[in-house]
């Protein structure tokens, strides 16, 4: 008999397959000996209580083996036939390999054009960031193949559960490597270690379908005809004929100039602006799970979110990663942005997060106006400038104590921190625009009264963090998902402003597939 059940446990007990076999034995009113095989089929771990406890739903056997029962049926992805359309695909983040997949479905030839390199040899320029202090402006945490994911953290949780099927993205990461626990855990996590490789998978499987993923390919304007598009050209002057469905991340600032040039319309978007936020990981395992000894042997590194009001703007965490480390971000010379990431197994001695503040195009001072629907993109060019500028024109990291930065005053000696770059003491309380680092300062304090502990001395804020998600929105149809007025092309995911993660672009990349698919049937010609 094969059954499933909902349990309630402490984390030693799920952690350990015989004791969990005796519990679920003790529910059903069984001997142990009787259940020949069990599986964990989700995961969640409830910390609001000062007794922490674990919530499963179990599948398990009695009487008889379980076999192999698989959480999520693997696509059957079959090459397209040699008469099938072509779409061109810019990009190759998660938006952009999604999309390319859910076009082999739907038996059409994606076409990914990649400015960056591939996501192995992309490793080199990222780490060259921190050695060297060198960025190369195609090839760096932003871009390249994978996205701005790959190389910071590859966390897969999403809220986007609305807009499309979660189950079905991650059981597409699963059956190109992923473990089984992003299908299990509330909150899904790949880790940056072991990302790459999957990716390169799903490369093999678009082009083992006939689809081309071409790297260094760098599309620099729209082939327009009667306003429609006809297809992309590349720096190199090549030409790329098909509909587009634009998925190039939240930082390709060229691509917005190129098309606003070419008359597409735009619309400014807000965004978040503030710092990175670095804890000694024992801090938050202690806040967290309410124990002076931190998590124990069976709990994972602890996780926090944060979020309130502050003189009418919010201030939250964003990018949350437990055990992570901090990275320099920076997408071009002469600018300074940190992220965060977390390796697989979230083993480092830091915790960190954005701490972030809303800002509205609105509230963007007036020297801003003269940009348009650029201000915002302007606005947080000028922010990650002055970081570079109060760095001493380098890498290495403005910081301030967490403390000393809510007090106002500088901080003498900093503790050690993941930042590989390296860091020095920066008054980021006095350089940061003051309507962020006042609603900063608020926050905080009205964190460390929700969590008490988490507002400390041997916590660090670092300069600073911008690229939370797009400035700018390319408008779409909300029903074709083409723009509002080119026909032909599709904006997709963060870089367009209709995502905010990899689970949530990768969703959007298939219903940008979707959607081009079904205008080509419009169109007869499919």
């Amino acid at each position: 008999m094969i059954k499933e059940t909902q349990l309630r446990v402490e984390p030693r007990v799920a952690a350990i397959e015989g004791e969990l076999r005796d519990a679920l034995a003790a529910g059903e009113g069984i001997n142990p000996e009787r259940i020949q095989g069990l599986r964990i089929v989700k995961r969640s771990i409830d910390a609001r209580q000062r007794r922490v406890m674990v919530n499963l739903k179990v599948r398990f056997a009695i009487d008889e083996p379980l076999g192999f029962t698989s959480i999520v049926p693997p696509i059957d992805y079959k090459p397209v036939p040699d008469d099938a359309p072509q779409a061109i695909v810019v990009g190759a983040g998660p938006g952009g390999l999604f999309a390319a997949l859910r076009l082999i479905e739907l038996g059409i030839r994606p076409i990914v054009l990649e400015r960056g390199k591939n996501v192995r040899d992309r490793r080199v320029d990222v780490a060259k960031i921190s050695r060297e202090g060198i960025v190369d402006p195609d090839s760096n945490y932003c871009f390249g193949e994978g996205g701005a994911g790959a190389y910071s953290d590859g966390k897969l949780y999403t809220r986007s559960k609305k807009r499309g099927n979660v189950e079905r993205i991650l059981g597409i990461f699963h059956q190109h490597g992923a473990s089984d626990d992003i299908l299990i855990d509330a909150h899904p996590h790949i880790g940056s270690d072991r990302l790459p490789a999957i990716i390169e998978r799903m490369r093999a499987t678009i082009i083992d379908c006939g689809g081309e993923v071409r790297f260094l390919t760098r599309v620099s304007g729209l082939v327009l005809d009667a306003g429609e598009v006809k297809g992309v050209i590349t720096a190199a002057g090549d030409v790329f004929d098909g509909p587009v469905i634009l998925a190039t991340g939240h930082s390709a600032r060229d691509v917005y100039r190129f098309l606003l040039d070419a008359g597409v319309d735009l619309e400014a978007k807000g965004i978040a602006v503030g710092v990175r936020l670095e804890h000694p990981q024992h801090v938050i395992d202690r806040i967290q799970y309410h124990n002076p000894a931190g998590r124990g042997r069976f709990l994972p590194a602890a996780e926090y979110s944060f979020v309130t009001q502050v003189d009418g703007r919010g201030v939250y965490s964003f990018c949350m990663c437990p055990g992570g480390i901090v990275v320099p971000a920076a997408s071009a010379p002469g600018e300074l942005v940190v992220n965060g990431m977390s390796p697989s197994h979230r083993d480092t001695h830091w915790a960190n997060s954005g701490m972030v503040v809303e800002v509205r195009p609105d509230d963007l001072p007036q020297r801003f106006a003269s940009h348009g629907v650029l201000a915002m993109m302007e606005f947080q060019r000028e922010m990650e400038r002055e970081c570079f500028r109060q760095a001493g024109n380098t890498q290495v990291a403005g910081a301030q104590r967490m403390t000393d930065f809510v007090a106002g005053q500088p901080s003498k000696l900093l503790p050690p921190s993941s930042f590989a770059a390296g860091i020095q003491t920066s008054r980021l309380d006095q350089w940061l625009p003051k309507p962020v680092s006042s609603r900063l300062r608020k926050g905080f304090r009205i964190f460390g009264k929700q969590a008490p502990g988490f507002l400390c001395k041997d916590a660090i804020v670092i300069g600073v963090e911008t690229r939370t998600s797009s400035p700018v929105r390319i408008p779409r149809d909300t029903d074709t998902l083409c723009h509002i007025t080119v026909k032909g092309l599709f904006p997709c995911g963060e870089g367009a402003g209709y995502a905010g993660g990899i689970v949530s672009s990768a969703i959007d990349g298939e219903r940008c597939a979707e959607a081009l698919c079904q205008s080509l049937k419009t169109d007869n010609s499919l």
